[in-house]
């Protein structure tokens, strides 16, 4: 079953929107090209919505697994924060399942069939290990048969671009992306994917840290005590 936006999100993380208004979420059934027999929906949602309201039995029967993408643009970095794609299926993990999220490298001509190829094989494996697995695949934009190989990646401490500011125009502040020349460890994420490897890197959702701070806690605590409406 497929059910994406009917519109881009990108950079939408995994923010669901306003929820519960009166205008609900539009669903619409389309045919998908080669495809008549899979259920298909173009749905006015982020990725991640799409994920909540799928496992709530929107679509029909709630998925055991999610996959997202293929985007248009590697999700490297600590910046897969920021990314839908990601957003989509570590929501899945929050809702008990597991998620790929698979990204290609952007050119003019992206190598959507390489991506293709790589995702569902990584797909049969997330399918095949524990609930909540997710995995964060990134594809070269090669052809598959100059793929290099594929490689465990940690997380870079940035993407392939950065972001910089730019002029202030009528009174609006230009957001730029711009691709960097700092060399990062060979077995990063988007280091890898520059190489011309697929970079797998298994994410973990929200949770609390390991070691708890309870310092934390008793300074607020000690701050509440202080304030007038305590006293």
């Amino acid at each position: 079953m497929v059910a994406a936006p009917a519109t881009d999100h990108s950079g939408a993380s995994s923010a669901i929107g306003p929820m519960g208004g009166p205008d609900g979420v539009e669903v619409t059934g389309v045919e998908l090209d080669g495809l008549p027999d899979v259920p298909a929906y173009a749905v006015d949602a982020p990725p991640a919505l799409i994920v909540i309201i799928g496992r709530l039995g929107a679509f029909g029967d709630a998925p055991d697994v999610v996959a997202s993408g293929i985007n248009p643009g590697p999700n490297t970095g600590r910046s897969t924060l920021h990314s839908g794609t990601v957003g989509a299926a570590l929501t899945a993990a929050n809702m008990g399942l597991s998620g790929v999220a698979v990204s290609a490298g952007y050119a003019e001509r992206i190598h959507f069939e390489t991506a293709a190829v790589v995702g569902v094989a990584a797909l049969e494996w997330v399918a095949a290990s524990p609930p909540k697995t997710v995995l964060n695949v990134n594809v070269p934009n090669l052809p598959l048969a100059e793929v290099r190989g594929v490689q465990a990646a940690r997380l870079a401490p940035f993407g392939t671009v950065r972001t910089t500011l730019g002029e202030t125009v009528d009174g609006r502040l230009q957001v730029e992306l711009r691709e960097t020349e700092e060399e990062l460890d060979p077995d990063t994420d988007t280091a890898l994917v520059i190489a011309g490897y697929v970079a797998v890197t298994p994410l973990i959702g929200i949770r609390a840290a390991v070691d708890i701070d309870v310092e934390a806690a008793a300074a607020v605590e000690a701050a509440l005590s202080l304030s007038p409406a305590a006293s």
